[in-house]
């Protein structure tokens, strides 16, 4: 039993160190940032950060989907972004000494790496690739976020579109049929992209029946990445 234990906080650990946010990054430093590290599972749906909540850690995803979430004046749950294995949340609020901004919920079951937050911010101070990493961070995601605020005005077909290009930049993995994102619920893409999800279930049908992307119960592949990107306008 002792014996497998070991063996899975070794293999947890050579996740968090090969997650792309180290990448580069002298092995030392690493072992040392990663030297308090927590792993933990969580199941789908579980809320791992509230809004107002202090940020005592940085989270690495080492498996499965979370989103990120917040409110409208009007009370409507808006979704800002989906995150998956490789990616980092939670990463703002110790650096602005502020509480969190957003909830983070788990999409499915989700297994996270929790570092504490002051052993990131002393990895910011010591080793200058890691700052430049959390800004490359920043600038990608502030490109996604300002392209999807550009085509808020675009018809329905572009939005649904212009979410699965976003979701496969961020998370997609070449497959077998093309380059592969999460099948989300319809709900998540109707949040992300302000449209009605009915309006949504209607869009994806017509993407499938063009070909354009291909659905089963876990994964949506996009075939044609250019082909799709050509929807946008």
């Amino acid at each position: 039993m002792e014996d497998r234990l070991h063996a899975r906080e070794a293999q947890t650990q050579g996740a968090i160190r090969l997650a792309p946010f180290f990448e580069g990054l002298p092995a030392t430093i690493v072992e040392k940032a990663i030297a308090h590290v927590v792993v933990r599972s969580h199941p789908a749906n579980q809320v791992i950060l509230l809004e107002n909540d202090w940020g005592s850690s940085v989270y690495f995803i080492l498996s499965g989907w979370v989103k990120i979430r917040t409110y409208n004046l009007d009370g409507k749950e808006v979704t800002l972004n989906i995150l998956g294995k490789g990616e980092l949340f939670g990463e703002m609020a110790p650096l602005d000494e502020v509480p969190r901004s957003t909830d983070v919920i788990t999409l499915a079951a989700t297994m996270v790496g929790n570092m504490p937050a002051q052993d990131f911010v002393q990895l910011l101070h010591t080793e200058p690739m890691a700052g430049i990493r959390l800004a490359q961070l920043m600038a990608r995601r502030l490109r996604q976020l300002n392209r999807r605020l550009r085509l808020r005005e675009s018809d329905s077909t572009s939005r649904v579109a212009d979410i699965l290009l976003f979701l496969a930049d961020g998370q997609g993995k070449q497959g077998q049929q093309g380059l592969e994102i999460p099948n989300l619920p319809h709900r998540e893409l109707s949040s992300l992209s302000g449209l009605a999800r009915e309006t949504v279930t209607r869009v994806l049908s017509k993407l499938e029946k063009k070909a354009l992307i291909v659905r089963d119960r876990d994964s949506l592949s996009i075939p044609d990445v250019v082909a799709l990107e050509k929807l946008l306008v």
